[in-house]
């Protein structure tokens, strides 16, 4: 199953494409789309929309997986990433594509073992569960990277569980 992660951020929205079948994962693909502080969310907003079609049409993903809502002490920028998940959430919808969400604690656990793991913790196990040799380009490319392959180990025990039912 090709599987795309994004981790959402106004200035930074990080995505990777994995091949897995539940318990092998190997990346596809990985990268930013970055937008500029100054301009307008509006535009950041559209910007980020157009990255997340491009990356769908290029590697064409059987499913989609984003970080879900967590609390924030700053409400301004709660909202502004809830505004940047909206579009995310949106932009997979329109090509029909299955979505996941997952809340950060269960994306640590189910990668690194700990919910409550490092940023380097989760970057350091994303690279020995997929056997990736090279360098995320920003914390946000492995994050998502991550985001995949707990839709990938969730989904497949979902599915398991179904079967056995």
């Amino acid at each position: 199953m090709r599987i795309l992660g994004i981790d959402c951020g106004t200035e930074r929205t990080g995505w990777g494409v994995i091949e897995s079948d539940g318990r092998r994962h190997q990346v596809l693909g990985h990268g930013v789309i970055r937008t500029k502080a100054a301009h307008p969310l509006e535009l950041r907003l559209c910007s980020i929309a157009e990255g997340i079609r491009a990356v769908l049409d290029a590697h064409q993903p059987d499913s989609a997986a984003v970080e879900g809502v967590f609390y924030s002490q700053n409400v301004k920028t709660a909202l502004k990433l809830a505004h940047v998940r909206g579009v995310a959430l949106l932009t997979v919808a329109e090509r029909g594509v299955t979505l996941g969400e997952y809340s950060p604690a269960e994306i640590k656990s189910c990668v690194v073992g700990y919910g409550r793991a490092e940023k380097q913790q989760v970057q350091m196990m994303v690279r020995s569960l997929t056997g990736m040799r090279g360098e995320f380009e920003t914390e946000d490319a492995s994050d998502a990277v991550a985001v995949a392959i707990c839709h990938a180990t969730l989904g497949s025990v979902k599915r398991l569980v179904k079967v056995a039912q």
